[in-house]
């Protein structure tokens, strides 16, 4: 395996060169190994993903801290590739709980990270500006304090919380970036129009954009040619892996069939995939 400071040396790089890279996200260490044998050379954590695994909604609050830094160790444990994570909105709502986050992710493994500007609280679902740009201050000088490069993202969550203002998403990412945020993160953006812009706004800093959202119709390829530098899919695919399950469940149950069974991956194919 190699060491945590060359895995986050190849996440840094990756973030470097030229054109588009996918970050996908497994919920667990099956899922990682299943995407390492594809040749993905990356891999994010989901909390939506690990809710749906423990049975519950993703919700601000439904997993602690302990419990998301222990399935991302699972993951990074499963691959010899480098590992972010979502870490929420560091699991408190002062910077020090930020910092504290970082600290706690980059001793379990991870070289990466974000840390969004949600509160989780449907009252007052985003934070005020000044404390926003606090909390990634703080995350960033934590993230510099580590003897490797841990790339921390930070994530405006506007459009996800019914709050669709691209000009306060650009004013936060920007600041976000003057903080010290290595990379960008806007979830919810679909449009040419919304990505190209907010691409421009935080030059040279990638931007993230999550995938698998209905209302974005863009390719990969055409992504990558607004200047997108990483994709994320967020829970889209351990929805798609729920999905299946669920269809192949109602199927045998709602209509005694087994043609969805008869879908399913052979046996010695996915058990060899878990041998090494």
């Amino acid at each position: 395996m190699p060491s945590q400071a060359q895995r986050a040396e190849t996440f840094r790089a990756l973030h470097q060169r030229d054109g588009l890279f996918i970050l996908p996200n497994p919920w667990d260490a099956g899922s990682a190994k299943l995407l390492a044998s594809l040749g993905c050379e990356a891999l994010a954590s989901t909390s939506a993903g690990l809710a749906f695994s423990l049975g519950r909604p993703d919700a601000q609050g439904a997993v602690g801290r302990e419990e998301a830094l222990a399935n991302a160790r699972a993951i990074v444990e499963a691959t010899p590739l480098p590992v972010a994570a979502d870490l929420e909105n560091g699991y408190g709502d002062g910077p020090e709980d930020c910092a504290r986050t970082i600290r706690l992710a980059a001793r379990i493994g991870l070289v990466g990270g974000s840390i969004e500007d949600a509160s989780g609280r449907a009252s007052d679902p985003i934070y005020a500006f000044e404390l926003a740009v606090e909390r990634i201050r703080a995350a960033a000088e934590a993230a510099r304090s580590l003897p490797f490069a841990f790339t921390l993202a930070a994530r405006a969550e506007n459009f996800l919380n019914g709050r669709p203002d691209l000009d306060d998403t650009i004013h936060r990412l920007k600041a976000y970036a003057d903080a010290g945020a290595d990379v960008l993160y806007a979830p919810g953006l679909t449009t040419r129009e919304q990505i190209s812009e907010v691409v421009a706004a935080v030059a040279p800093k990638p931007l993230n954009i999550l995938v698998g959202l209905p209302a974005l119709r863009l390719s990969l390829d055409e992504l990558a040619e607004l200047g997108v530098k990483r994709v994320s899919l967020g829970s889209s695919l351990a929805r798609v892996a729920y999905g299946a399950f669920f269809d192949a469940s109602r199927q045998l149950f709602g209509e005694r069939s087994l043609s969805a069974v008869g879908n399913a991956m052979p046996f010695e194919r996915i058990n060899a995939l878990f041998e090494g």
